[in-house]
Formats: C-alpha cells, sequence, structure tokens
C-alpha cells in the first residue's frame, strides 16, 4: 500500500493516503470502534465517507499498516467564525447526511473526524495525522484548522466542575486530558467548552473547541481550490 502514499510516519511506519470510496466501510467502523460511547449517528457511515472522498478526499487521510486500514483523519473546508464559536457537529456535517458539509470556497480546515485503531496508539499516529491536516492548510493557503476536540477526561471531573472550567485547568496544566492535552502540544489553542457538541453521555456531550492557525496564511488573501 506503500506505494502512492502521500507519507509514510517516520514514527509510526504506517502509509498514509488520501482516502478512496472502496475504504468507506473499514474508515466508518474504525471511527465507531474508537468512540463507543458516542451516538452513531454523530459519525460518519459508509455513504457518509463515500461522499467525502468525493467532495475533498485531498484533505482526509488513510494510514495503513501493510493491507490493514488502522487510522483515518478527515475534514472538510468551512467558514467559521471564531468570535460566535458555539456550534455542534451536525452544523458542520448534517445528521442525516444529506451532504459531506464540504464547502470548496472555504477558509478553514475543519476536522471532522479522527481515530486510530486500539491497538496501534501511542505510536504517533495522531501527530502524524495532524501533520498532515497542516501540510493541507498550508497547500492550500488556508486560515487553519478547527475542531470539536472530545474531553474524555472530562467524566471523572464533570460532578465537580464545569467544562469551561476544566477545559480552563487542562489549558493551564493543572489537569491531564488524554485527548485535549496531546491537542495543546501539538500547537492547537482551547479558547472554550462547546455545548451539546456530540451526544456522549460520558462527559454529557461536551467538547472543547481547539484551533490551530496556519502561521503561512496571508490574511485577505483568497485561499486556493
Amino acid at each position: 500500500m506503500s506505494a502512492d502514499a502521500v507519507m509514510v510516519g517516520a514514527r509510526s511506519g504506517l502509509a498514509y493516503h488520501h482516502i478512496r470510496p472502496e475504504w468507506a466501510a473499514d474508515i466508518a467502523a474504525l471511527e465507531l470502534m474508537s468512540y463507543p460511547t458516542a451516538d452513531p449517528t454523530d459519525l460518519y457511515d459508509e455513504p457518509s465517507v463515500r461522499l467525502l472522498a468525493h467532495d475533498f478526499p485531498e484533505g482526509c487521510f488513510a494510514g495503513f499498516d501493510g493491507e490493514s486500514l488502522v487510522a483515518m483523519g478527515v475534514g472538510v473546508r468551512t467558514h467559521f467564525d471564531l468570535d460566535d464559536p458555539q456550534h455542534t457537529v451536525a452544523d458542520i456535517v448534517p445528521n442525516d447526511h444529506s451532504s459531506s458539509g464540504h464547502d470548496p470556497s472555504g477558509p478553514w480546515y475543519y476536522g471532522t473526524g479522527i481515530a486510530t485503531h486500539p491497538d496501534y496508539r501511542r505510536r504517533g499516529i495522531g501527530g502524524e495525522l495532524y501533520e498532515l491536516r497542516k501540510r493541507v492548510c498550508r497547500e492550500l493557503g488556508l486560515a487553519g484548522i478547527v475542531a470539536g476536540g472530545v474531553i474524555p477526561g472530562y467524566a471523572e471531573h464533570k460532578h465537580e466542575m464545569s467544562a469551561d472550567d476544566y477545559v480552563a485547568a487542562v489549558r493551564e496544566g493543572r489537569l491531564y486530558d488524554p485527548t485535549l492535552s496531546f491537542q495543546l502540544a501539538n500547537g492547537f489553542e482551547a479558547p472554550c467548552a462547546l455545548a451539546n457538541y456530540i451526544e456522549d453521555p460520558a462527559v454529557d456531550s461536551w467538547a472543547a473547541l481547539i484551533v490551530w492557525h496556519n502561521p503561512d496564511f496571508e490574511r485577505g488573501e483568497e485561499p486556493r481550490s
């Protein structure tokens, strides 16, 4: 699978490819496996991955170990107002999967899904997927990356603090979150929590807004198609 790879992970050794429609079922199954407490309707299914592979393959990646698909990182271009950040995942990708949510004129890359097979975690794959997304932003002249990031550690603190206080504590290094702390270490900001972002009873459906600003972005320039 590595012959036409867009990148081979320096740490993981995985071969990363732009997603293809024929991998849609495996990509959807991998995401569902990675988020067992999430509502499946908030995640990708096979038809919606096929739409994404048609609309924005250059911004979506699948990672392979040999012939086995073990990682995915997908997203769309969108218009996003950082001054009015509250939103849900359904505001970006319709729950009825009637479209991929991709707007080819959008100046932001919105990360809609990222997952790694449980047997392949702690091998640097998340960082490699973020690097691929950052590369897309640089190549297309996008403002940066935005996403709603899961905060699994909040499940242990939700009865003692608000989600915004939890995000602030992780941001300031007073608490550790296995996902958000990693994102902060990869150059993301976490300005606030997002209410009802994705149905997940473990964290009362809270997420964190994460933002990465492309240092090469020229304000006022039109992003490339």
